[in-house]
C-alpha cells in the first residue's frame, strides 16, 4: 500500500517556491529576449514581419492545444514531472533556435529550408514547455488558501515580470560578445533549472495511479468561462502591442535595427518593471478583491492602449508601454486566482491548463490578423487592442462576477487547504 501523502514543511514550501521563481524567470527571460532581438535579426535574414510572426504560430497553436492535457496530467502524475518536462523543452527549443540563427548568418542552408526548422524548433516550447505554467500554478493552488491565492498566482506571474526585465539587460550584455550568445545562455539557464527541480523541488502530492473518473473541466463550463475570455482577451492585447511594437517605432520614428533594439528594450523593460511592481508590490498590501483588481488593471491598460493611437514619440512609447504594463500586473494575476477560486481543489490543474492555454492565443491571433492589419493600418492592431479592453471592463463590472467583491485576505494560513486536499 502506498503511503499517504504528507503535508510540506514551511522550510520545504519556501525552497519549493524559490525553485519554481527561478525557473519561470528563464520563461519570462526568454519571452522578452526574443521579441527584442528577433525583429532586427529576422530582417537582417530576409524576412518578412508576417514570417517573423508565424515563426511562433505553430507553437502558439500547441501551446492552446496541449496547456490543458499538461494541466490534467498533472492532476495524475504530480506537478514535479510536468515541470520538469516543460523546462526541459525549453531549454532544448531556445538552445537549438540559437543553432539555426548561426547557420542562417553563415549561410548554410537556404533561408526557406532555415525558416521552415526555425518554426519546427520554436514548436518543441510549444509541445513541451506550455506544461511548466500549468503545472507551476496548480503547484501553487495545492500550497494555498483561497484567500492567499490572488497573491500566491501574483508571486508566480511575478517571476515571469522579472524575467522580462532581465531579458533585455541579460541579452545585451551577452550580444556584446556575440548577438546569438543570449539563445546558448538561456538554454543553458533553463536545463540547469530543470535539474535544479529533479534534485531539489518538494512534491507533496502523490500521483495517482490510475485517473480519477469525473467529468472532464470543459472551455463551456459556466464557472470558469468570463475568466477564459478575459484571459484570451488579455493575451490578444499584450501579443497585439508586444509583436507589433518593434516594427511600428522602426516605421512610424524612422529607426535603424539597432535603434530600434535599444528603443523597445528599454521600454519592454519599463513594462516589466511596472508589471513586477503591481504583482510584488500592490497586490499584496492593497487587499483588493479580484474584481477590483481587474477594474484598476483594465482601465491602467485602457490608457496605456490610448496611447499608441496618439502621434507617436519616444517617450510616448515608453510611457504606453509602462501604464500597459502596470495593468496587465493587475489583471493576469486576477484573471488566474478567479478562475482558480471558482473550481474544487481536484480540478486545480485543469483550470491552470486552461488559463495558461488563453496565453498563447495572442501568439496566433498577431500572424492571422494584427500584422496583416498593421500592413494596412499600422495603428489598427493597437485599435483591436483598445476594443478588447473595453470589453474586458464591460464583463468585470457585470453581475455575472459579483461572487468576487468579497475582499482578498493574505493573513490566512494554508493549513486548512493542505488538509482539505491531502484527503484526495
Amino acid at each position: 500500500m502506498s503511503s499517504p501523502p504528507r503535508t510540506t514543511t514551511p522550510k520545504e514550501r519556501t525552497r519549493g517556491l524559490s525553485l519554481l521563481f527561478i525557473c519561470l524567470l528563464s520563461l519570462g527571460m526568454g519571452q522578452s529576449l526574443f521579441f527584442a532581438l528577433l525583429p532586427p535579426i529576422a530582417r537582417d535574414l530576409g524576412l518578412s514581419e508576417v514570417q517573423v510572426s508565424a515563426i511562433f504560430t505553430l507553437s502558439a497553436v500547441l501551446w492552446v492545444v496541449m496547456s490543458p492535457f499538461w494541466g490534467r496530467r498533472s492532476d495524475i502524475w504530480g506537478r514535479k514531472p510536468v515541470i520538469l518536462m516543460g523546462l526541459t523543452g525549453f531549454g532544448i527549443s531556445t538552445g537549438g533556435f540559437g543553432i539555426l540563427l548561426v547557420l542562417g548568418q553563415q549561410g548554410v542552408m537556404p533561408l526557406m529550408t532555415l525558416y521552415a526548422m526555425m518554426i519546427f524548433v520554436r514548436a518543441i516550447f510549444g509541445f513541451f514547455g506550455s506544461g511548466t505554467p500549468s503545472a507551476a500554478q496548480a503547484y501553487i493552488a495545492d500550497r494555498t488558501s483561497r484567500e492567499e491565492r490572488t497573491s500566491g498566482v501574483a508571486a508566480i506571474g511575478a517571476a515571469f515580470g522579472m524575467g522580462t526585465i532581465l531579458g533585455p539587460g541579460f541579452a545585451a550584455v551577452l550580444a556584446a560578445f556575440h548577438l546569438f550568445a543570449p539563445f546558448f545562455a538561456l538554454s543553458i539557464f533553463a536545463l540547469g533549472g530543470a535539474i535544479t527541480i529533479a534534485l531539489f523541488l518538494p512534491e507533496r502530492r502523490r500521483p495517482k495511479e490510475t485517473e480519477v473518473e469525473r467529468p472532464r473541466l470543459k472551455i463551456s463550463d459556466k464557472r470558469i468561462r468570463p475568466f477564459l475570455f478575459m484571459g484570451v482577451a488579455v493575451s490578444m492585447i499584450q501579443a497585439a502591442v508586444m509583436q507589433v511594437a518593434a516594427f511600428f517605432v522602426m516605421d512610424t520614428l524612422l529607426l535603424d535595427g539597432a535603434e530600434t533594439a535599444q528603443l523597445v528594450g528599454g521600454g519592454m523593460m519599463s513594462m516589466a518593471i511596472a508589471t513586477l511592481f503591481a504583482q510584488l508590490v500592490i497586490i499584496p498590501r492593497a487587499n483588493l478583491s479580484v474584481r477590483a483588481l481587474l477594474t484598476y488593471g483594465i482601465g491602467f491598460n485602457i490608457v496605456g492602449v490610448g496611447l499608441l493611437l496618439i502621434p507617436m514619440s519616444m517617450g510616448v512609447f515608453i510611457c504606453a508601454l509602462t501604464l500597459q504594463g502596470f495593468g496587465m500586473g493587475l489583471m493576469r494575476p486576477a484573471v488566474a486566482a478567479g478562475g482558480s477560486l471558482a473550481v474544487s481543489p481536484e480540478e486545480q490543474g485543469a483550470v491552470a491548463g486552461l488559463n495558461s492555454s488563453t496565453a498563447a492565443v495572442g501568439i496566433i491571433f498577431v500572424p492571422v490578423v494584427a500584422m496583416p492589419l498593421y500592413l494596412i493600418l499600422p495603428t489598427g492592431p493597437f485599435w483591436i487592442a483598445f476594443g478588447l479592453s473595453i470589453a474586458m471592463l464591460m464583463l468585470a463590472r457585470s453581475p455575472a462576477l459579483d461572487v468576487l467583491e468579497s475582499p482578498i485576505d493574505v493573513e490566512e494560513v494554508e493549513e486548512e487547504t493542505l488538509s482539505r486536499v491531502d484527503r484526495h
